[in-house]
């Protein structure tokens, strides 16, 4: 099987993560190591701990997002956009990638999967959380 890089394995990122939240929207049970599975047939780090780390800061990312996104909400949001908005801000906070890696990778996502205002949206709210974090670090 062919290695994938990093940005292909965000899409994959993404469709668990979507998958993820049209199950939790409808109160369906599930597991996540079934439905990366049924995504990504080889066993990939990046891809567990990217899912898992949106899932456990699911709380503190939406959080952020609410705070970044003006005058919306994640919630009303699409499932795709969802996913890519929590991905791309998870990525950003919790993880050693690049800040203007983590941004770019999640416009681009939304650039192929959402429509103009949404990829607007999401690299504006993401933005701003970079900025809120900088400033954070430089008080």
């Amino acid at each position: 099987m062919e290695q994938l890089n990093r940005t292909e394995l965000r899409k994959k990122i993404m469709t668990i993560l979507y998958q993820i939240n049209v199950y939790e929207k409808h109160k369906m049970s599930y597991q996540i190591d079934d439905i990366i599975k049924e995504v990504l047939e080889i066993d990939n780090e990046f891809v567990k701990e990217m899912t898992y780390g949106v899932i456990t800061y699911k709380n503190e990312i939406d959080q952020k997002a609410n705070q970044a996104l003006e005058g919306w909400t994640i919630d009303r949001l699409g499932n795709t956009d969802t996913a890519i908005l929590r991905m791309g801000i998870y990525e950003l906070l919790y993880t050693n990638t690049p800040p203007v890696v983590a941004i770019n990778e999640a416009v681009e996502l939304a650039k192929e999967y959402s429509d103009d205002s949404v990829r607007k949206m999401i690299n504006a709210a993401m933005d701003r959380i970079y900025k809120d974090q900088e400033n954070k670090i430089s008080d």
